[in-house]
C-alpha cells in the first residue's frame, strides 16, 4: 500500500469518527502546523541547540517527523475533496518545472 492510499485511507475513517465539515478541515489543516512544529524541534534537538538539553535526536527521529507531516498533509488534502496523489504529483511537476536549469 502507497502513501496516497493510506491517505485515503485515513481521511475516509476520520470523516466517519469525526464527520467532515470545515471545522473538521480546519484541524487537520492546521495538525500539518502541528506536525511541523515536532519536525523543528527534533531538528533543533539533533543539532543540539539547545545547551540544558544537548543533542536529544537522531536524524532517523527527524526523518520520522518530516514524514508525519507528508502524511498529515496528504490527508489534509483528502479531506477537501481532493486527490491527493493528483494534486501532489502536478504540484511537483510545476514546482519542479522551476528549478534553473
Amino acid at each position: 500500500m502507497d502513501v496516497f492510499t493510506v491517505a485515503e485511507r485515513i481521511s475516509r475513517r476520520l470523516a466517519l469518527v469525526n464527520a467532515c465539515n470545515d471545522f473538521q478541515r480546519t484541524l487537520r489543516i492546521l495538525k500539518v502546523q502541528e506536525e511541523a512544529g515536532e519536525a523543528a524541534e527534533a531538528w533543533i534537538g539533533y543539532l543540539g541547540q539547545n545547551p540544558r538539553k544537548g543533542v536529544t535526536h537522531t536524524a532517523e527521529q527527524v526523518a520520522d517527523e518530516l514524514a508525519d507531516i507528508v502524511v498529515t498533509a496528504l490527508v489534509a488534502i483528502e479531506g477537501l475533496g481532493q486527490n491527493s496523489r493528483a494534486v501532489v504529483t502536478e504540484r511537483a511537476v510545476t514546482l519542479f518545472g522551476r528549478m534553473p536549469g
